[in-house]
C-alpha cells in the first residue's frame, strides 16, 4: 500500500484564501455571533448618543409669563424662522438656544412681538365695514384704557394694572354735562410700595389723558382693595384724614429724622456701627380760637378823641333858660332888627378894673357850661387756627458700637468711646433733629459693643448639597454612557473577541469549517488507490527536532498531529473514510 501526499503551494490566490477575521468569525457558533453583533450595535448607538448630547445647545429663556395669544404667535414665528424651541414646566416660558436669544428677540421685536395681553390704539386699525358709532366709541375707549395701562405698567413698582374709564355721552341739549371718571387697579411687586408723590403722578397721568377729567375723579386701588388716592375733601397739611394716612405721615417723619442721624454719625463711626430710632409725637387735632382784647384806660393826652361836645348857657337862673317876656302876639314874634352899631366906629372902651369890674360882674346875669369828650376804645380781635400734623415732642435713641483699636500685637480690640466723644456725638444728634428743650425733646446716646449672631449653618449631606446635585446632573449623561458602553464591551463584545481569538487557524493552512477539513488542506491532498496505514511510532519516543532541522515530511506529520488535537472530529472523519476505502 502506497500513500501519496500532495503538498499545497505556500501562497494561495487572494480570491480563494479568506481573511483571518472572517475565518475566526465563521468558527463561532450562532449564539456567540448574535451576542457580538448586538454588542457592536449598542456601542455604535452609544457613540451616536454621546455625539448628540455633546452637540446639544444650552437653552435660555426667550420670554416668560406670556399669554396664550402671544405664546402662539411667537411659536408660529419661531417655526417659520427654523429656530428650535421648547417650553418650561407648565408652559410659562419659551426657551431657545443660548446663542440665538438676542438675535431672535430683535427679529421678533421688528415684527411687533410680543404684543402683550393689553391692546392699545392698534384696535382702531382693525375697523371693519359697517361698524356703528357706538362700536367705534367703544373701540376708542378700550384703546385709551390699554395705552394708560401700558404707561402705568412702565413704573418699576407696578407688576400689572387695569384702567377703567367712565366716559358719559355728551349731549348738547343738557345744560350740565356729566363729567368723566376713572378707576385704576394696581398690583405691586412683592415688597414694593408706592409713595404719595407716585400715586399723585398716576392720578395726574390719567386725568391729563382724558379730556375734562378732574384729578379728584380718579380713584387708585391696590390689589387688597385699599384706596391709595386722596379725595378732594382730604385733610391738608401733610396728614390725611384716615388713621392709615396719619400713621404713614408719622413714619415718614421718623424715617427722615433717623436718616439725618445716620448721615451725620456714619462718617465718624463707620457703617453698620450705629443704630438710631426716633419717635415723633404728632398732633393731628385741628382747633380754631377767636379772642377780643381791650386795652386799659389811658391819660387824656395819650388817648384818641373820637367826639367832643360843649354846651354853655347864660341868663338869669342857673338852672333853666330865660323866661319869655313881652306881649304875646305878632309883634313879639318878629325877628330882631338890624344892628345900629357902626362898623367902623370908634374903639370900644376898655373893661373896667378893680371895683368897676366887680360891679359889672355883679350886674351880669348867671349862666351854665357843659363839656362832653368821647375817646376811642382799644379793641383787638384774634382768630387762631392751629395746623394739623404739628410735632409736639421728639425722642431719639442712638446706639454706637465700640471702636476697633489695634494693639501692639496687631490685634483689633473693641474699645469704648471716651466721655468727651459721647458728648460730642450727642450734641451732633441734637443739632441734626432740631432739639427743643421747651418742647420736651429727649436724646439718649449709648456706647456699647454690638453682639453679632453667627448665622446658623445647617450641615447638609454631601449628596443633598446644591453644588453636588448640579455636578451630578451635568455628569449624569456622560458617566451613564460610559458605564453602559463598558458593560456592553465587557459583557458582549469581549467574549466574542476571545472566542474568535481561540479559533486561530493552523500555520500554513486556512481555517477549516465545522464538520470536516478545509478544502485544499494537506489531509485532503492525500490520495491513494490502495491506502496503507503507516505505522506511527509512539509520540513520547519520537524526539521533535528544531524547525531548522525538520524535513518537509516531519513538518507535515507534526501539522497532522496538531490538527488531530485541535479538531478531532475532522480527523475522525478522515480515518473513517480510510477505513471504508
Amino acid at each position: 500500500m502506497s500513500t501519496a501526499v500532495a503538498e499545497l503551494p505556500a501562497a494561495q490566490p487572494a480570491s480563494l484564501a479568506a481573511p483571518a477575521w472572517q475565518g475566526r468569525l465563521a468558527s463561532l457558533d450562532r449564539r456567540q455571533r448574535l451576542r457580538l453583533a448586538i454588542g457592536a450595535a449598542l456601542l455604535v448607538a452609544l457613540a451616536v448618543a454621546a455625539i448628540v448630547m455633546g452637540r446639544q445647545a444650552d437653552w435660555r429663556v426667550l420670554y416668560a409669563n406670556l399669554g396664550d395669544k402671544d405664546g402662539g404667535a411667537i411659536v408660529a414665528q419661531l417655526a417659520q424662522m427654523n429656530v428650535p424651541y421648547k417650553y418650561t414646566e407648565g408652559g410659562g416660558a419659551v426657551m431657545v438656544p443660548a446663542d440665538k436669544v438676542h438675535d431672535v428677540r430683535l427679529r421678533l421685536a421688528s415684527l411687533g412681538l410680543p404684543k402683550g395681553s393689553v391692546a392699545g390704539f392698534e384696535l382702531m386699525e382693525n375697523n371693519r365695514f359697517g361698524m356703528t358709532q357706538f362700536q367705534e366709541k367703544l373701540s376708542f375707549q378700550r384703546g385709551l384704557e390699554g395705552e394708560l395701562t401700558r404707561s402705568i405698567q412702565g413704573l418699576a413698582s407696578v407688576q400689572s394694572a387695569r384702567v377703567h374709564l367712565a366716559l358719559p355721552n355728551q349731549n348738547g341739549f343738557f345744560r350740565e354735562q356729566q363729567k368723566p371718571s376713572a378707576s385704576v387697579l394696581l398690583t405691586l411687586h412683592p415688597g414694593r410700595t408706592l409713595e404719595r408723590n407716585q400715586i399723585a403722578g398716576i392720578v395726574h397721568l390719567v386725568a391729563s389723558s382724558v379730556p375734562e377729567l378732574a384729578p379728584s375723579a380718579v380713584s387708585v386701588v391696590d390689589d387688597s382693595g385699599k384706596l391709595l388716592s386722596q379725595t378732594g375733601d382730604g385733610a391738608a397739611g401733610g396728614a390725611g384724614a384716615g388713621e392709615g394716612q396719619q400713621l404713614q405721615y408719622v413714619q415718614q417723619i421718623e424715617q427722615q429724622y433717623m436718616r439725618r442721624i445716620l448721615d451725620i454719625l456714619e462718617p465718624v463711626v463707620g457703617r453698620q456701627n450705629v443704630k438710631a430710632q426716633v419717635t415723633a409725637d404728632v398732633d393731628f387735632s385741628q382747633s380754631e380760637a377767636t379772642m377780643e382784647e381791650h386795652r386799659p384806660n389811658q391819660a387824656a393826652e395819650a388817648g384818641a378823641v373820637r367826639s367832643q361836645q360843649t354846651v354853655e348857657t347864660t341868663g338869669p337862673g342857673a338852672a333853666g333858660a330865660t323866661p319869655p317876656a313881652g306881649v304875646p302876639g305878632a309883634t313879639s314874634n318878629q325877628p330882631p332888627g338890624a344892628s345900629s352899631a357902626p362898623v367902623n366906629g370908634p374903639a370900644a372902651a376898655l373893661a373896667p378894673t378893680g371895683a368897676a369890674a366887680a360891679g359889672a360882674a355883679a350886674q351880669r346875669p348867671p349862666g351854665k357850661r357843659e363839656s362832653t369828650i368821647n375817646y376811642e376804645v382799644d379793641k383787638t380781635v384774634k382768630t387762631v387756627r392751629s395746623a394739623s400734623g404739628q410735632i409736639r415732642r421728639l425722642s431719639a435713641a442712638v446706639v454706637v458700637n465700640y471702636q476697633g483699636v489695634t494693639d501692639a500685637a496687631g490685634k483689633v480690640v473693641p474699645t469704648a468711646l471716651s466721655a468727651q466723644q459721647v458728648e460730642q456725638m450727642t450734641a451732633l444728634v441734637r443739632e441734626s433733629i432740631g432739639f427743643n428743650k421747651e418742647r420736651g425733646d429727649s436724646v439718649n446716646l449709648m456706647n456699647t459693643p454690638f453682639l453679632v449672631d453667627a448665622p446658623v449653618q445647617v450641615e447638609l449631606p454631601l449628596w443633598k448639597r446644591p453644588e453636588t446635585l448640579e455636578l451630578a446632573r451635568s455628569f449624569a449623561w456622560p458617566v451613564g454612557l460610559v458605564l453602559i458602553g463598558a458593560i456592553v464591551l465587557l459583557g458582549m463584545v469581549r467574549p466574542g473577541l476571545k472566542a474568535m481569538a481561540a479559533a486561530k487557524p493552523l500555520p500554513g493552512s486556512t481555517t477549516p469549517a465545522l464538520g470536516g477539513p478545509a478544502a485544499g488542506s494537506q489531509l485532503n491532498a492525500m490520495v491513494a488507490d490502495t491506502p496503507e496505514r503507516p505505522a506511527l511510532g509512539a509520540p513520547e519516543a519520537v524526539a521533535v527536532p528544531s524547525p531548522q532541522e525538520q524535513v518537509p515530511e516531519q513538518m507535515r506529520l507534526e501539522g497532522a498531529r496538531q490538527m488531530a488535537r485541535q479538531n478531532p472530529v475532522a480527523v475522525a472523519n478522515i480515518v473513517k473514510t480510510w477505513v471504508h476505502g
